[in-house]
Parts: structure tokens; C-alpha cells; sequence
């Protein structure tokens, strides 16, 4: 089996794009893993895969799979990169676009400066619903991590986060403690996990591990996570610049249970094709 592919990233989060409306895709996790291997495959952080709507409310459907072949439900720089792709092949002439994704429907809009913005959601803080264990919602929860607590704020931007204020960015114990914090057992799906540093009410730093994949140049819910997380605690404005390894993305919530959005570059880096 060969399938055509599309290598993009969103300031240094990296995809391969399959088209699924004109090419027949359905991989196995073995398959997924092996295309997202740096040494063997393609190499990415994720995989990205255009099908046709199953809704009269969406123009497309968008789903996402992990480096470790596991599928999720929301990659904000994949979603930029979505967008751009469906206007590269033709599959689209619409500036905004709404697309299925398995938590829900969002929209896509492609800006006059060729930035794609993005609504996001609605920050979902119900640990119920994040999932998280905990009895009620708070500002922050304690969590037990590599024999000390932690104080963790946990929202869902359609897929789950955890995200930890640090005084240095870069001299956060990412690799330590984000595998542990991505596993622990009360985030029943596991979790991304944010490492922020404040530099200003409209500045912050951002490092994320991300679930199945590990630490990433950047990660759009997780930087949308972030800013929720220091609004919901009055430490940032309402439209914030978020420095990631990769790059920056705008993110703006006015908060009261409006959306998030997320404005930030995609691009295309080559076309190929791949034997299964």
C-alpha cells in the first residue's frame, strides 16, 4: 500500500497529513508508529488525517493520532496546518472552515496575513469532565509526584492538561517530572502537561510534554490550557503571547464561558509518498 502524505508543522510541532476524501487511509497503530519514527518512517509528532464530514454542520472531519498510535481528541497547531492543507489541495476555497474533531466541532479561519486563527472552545474546568480525580473544581489540586506535592491547575481544551507555574522555564524538570504527571493515576486518559512561566500579564514561556508523544517545539491546546489556567487566577490579560520553543502563538479568552483563540503560523515543508 502507498499513500501520498504531506509533511507540515505549526512552529516546530510536526505532522504528516494524509488526505483520506481522495486516497483510502486506515492505519493500524503499528503503521502509525512506524510513520512517525525519526529514524525508520516519515517522522512526527503526530499524524493528521482530512476525511469527508459525517455532519451537515461541518465541512470536514479531523483526527488525530499520536506518535505511540494512540488517537486523541484536539491539536490546536495541527488544526492550523488542517487548514492550510485543505486550501493547498483544493479541497477547500473557504476561508473559515468547521470541522468535525472528536470533541466536538471547531472553526478554522484563515487570516489576510496567511495566519490561521482558531476557536478553540470553551475551557472545560469540571474535573468530571477533564478527567481528573477530584471532588470538586479549584483553583489548583495538590499531586503527589516523585515523592513530593505539586500544585497543578487541570482544565480540558478538548483533550486534558495539566499546568504547572515554574519560576525558570528552561530550568523546568520537563523530562522528569512530565512522564510521571502524564501517567499519574488520577488522569484516567492520561494528560499533557504544561510547564509556564509568567513574564507579564500578556507574556508567558511555555514548555509541554505531550500525552504519547513527549516533550514538543510547541503545542496549541496546551498553550490555550495555560492561559486558562492564569486567568482563572487573575495573573494574565485577556490577550496573551505565548513563547514556545518552536515559536509564539496569540492566544485570546475574554473568559465566561466564551471560547479560546489561538493564532499562530502553519506550513508546509514537503510532499512524498510512503509503501506500507
Amino acid at each position: 500500500m502507498k499513500l501520498k502524505f504531506t509533511k507540515m508543522h505549526g512552529i516546530g510541532n510536526d505532522f504528516v497529513v494524509f488526505n483520506g476524501i481522495h486516497q483510502a487511509v486506515k492505519l493500524t497503530p503499528e503503521q502509525l508508529r512506524y510513520i512517525s519514527n525519526r529514524r525508520f518512517g516519515v517522522g512526527c509528532d503526530q499524524i493528521l488525517l482530512v476525511e469527508s464530514a459525517q455532519t451537515d454542520a461541518a465541512d470536514f472531519r479531523y483526527r488525530i493520532f499520536n506518535a505511540n498510535g494512540g488517537e486523541v481528541e484536539q491539536c490546536g497547531n495541527g488544526a492550523r496546518c488542517f487548514m492550510r492543507f485543505v486550501r493547498e489541495q483544493g479541497l477547500s476555497d473557504k476561508d473559515l472552515i468547521r470541522v468535525e474533531t472528536l470533541s466536538g466541532i471547531i472553526e478554522l479561519q484563515l487570516e489576510a496575513d496567511e495566519l490561521v486563527r482558531v476557536n478553540m472552545g470553551v475551557p472545560e474546568f469540571e474535573p468530571s469532565l477533564i478527567p481528573f480525580d477530584a471532588d470538586s473544581v479549584a483553583l489548583s489540586y495538590p499531586l503527589e509526584v516523585d515523592d513530593q506535592t505539586l500544585q497543578i491547575g487541570a482544565v480540558s481544551m478538548g483533550n486534558p492538561h495539566a499546568v504547572l507555574q515554574v519560576d525558570n522555564v528552561q530550568l523546568a524538570r520537563v523530562a522528569q517530572l512530565g512522564p510521571i504527571i502524564e501517567s499519574h493515576p488520577r488522569f484516567p486518559n492520561q494528560v499533557n502537561v504544561g510547564f509556564m512561566e509568567i513574564v507579564s500579564p500578556d507574556h508567558i514561556r511555555l514548555r509541554v510534554y505531550e500525552r504519547g508523544t513527549g516533550e514538543t517545539l510547541a503545542c496549541g491546546s496546551g498553550a490555550c490550557a495555560a492561559v486558562a489556567i492564569g486567568r482563572l487566577h487573575e495573573q494574565l490579560a485577556e490577550k496573551v503571547t505565548v513563547s514556545l520553543p518552536g515559536g509564539e502563538l496569540i492566544i485570546s479568552w475574554s473568559g465566561n464561558h466564551q471560547p479560546v483563540w489561538m493564532t499562530g503560523s502553519a506550513n508546509t515543508v514537503y510532499q512524498g509518498e510512503i509503501e506500507l
